[in-house]
């Protein structure tokens, strides 16, 4: 990305302080996805499903938690209104990461209380790129905040 800091190791500082749940049944996905994240300077936990993703989410507190709809098991749908219906956790940003790439599947996830759409496939760079309107990001001896907007 150009104009970010970086260290002398080349990763990107900006965003060492974000902690992001990747939620990602796929393990090369969640896998190249994780290590993408992890280069460009956040902190990662991920879940391989809805059941790993709510405890993760409660007991990290994430600012951002980017999660895959179809997995089997619980899936995001049922995870992510979950979270929205707990008071713990319903301030947690909740980005539905889908191959459901279709407008009408974005809107479905916004009803289940998802806070934005990212569609897959989606290169590394875009990702992070579409992950920055979800959060607003602080200098590094702040604390991050989150932010609720709602991108069309």
């Amino acid at each position: 990305m150009q104009g970010m800091p970086e260290t002398d190791s080349g990763r990107n500082t900006l965003f060492r302080r974000l902690n992001i749940l990747l939620v990602e049944d796929y393990d090369d996905a969640r896998e190249m996805y994780r290590d993408y994240l992890e280069f460009s300077g956040f902190s990662v936990h991920t879940a391989r499903d809805g059941h790993e993703a709510l405890e993760k989410a409660r007991s990290v507190m994430p600012d951002l938690i980017l999660m895959d709809l179809s997995m089997p098991g619980l899936d995001g749908w049922e995870a992510t209104r979950r979270l929205k219906a707990d008071p713990a956790t319903s301030s947690l940003v909740v980005v539905a990461l889908s191959a459901h790439a279709l407008a009408a599947e974005g809107e479905r996830a916004r009803q289940a209380g998802c806070d934005g759409f990212i569609a897959k496939p989606c290169l590394p760079h875009d990702l992070v790129e579409q992950m920055l309107a979800y959060v607003t990001v602080q200098p590094a001896d702040d604390q991050p905040r989150r932010q609720r907007s709602r991108r069309s």
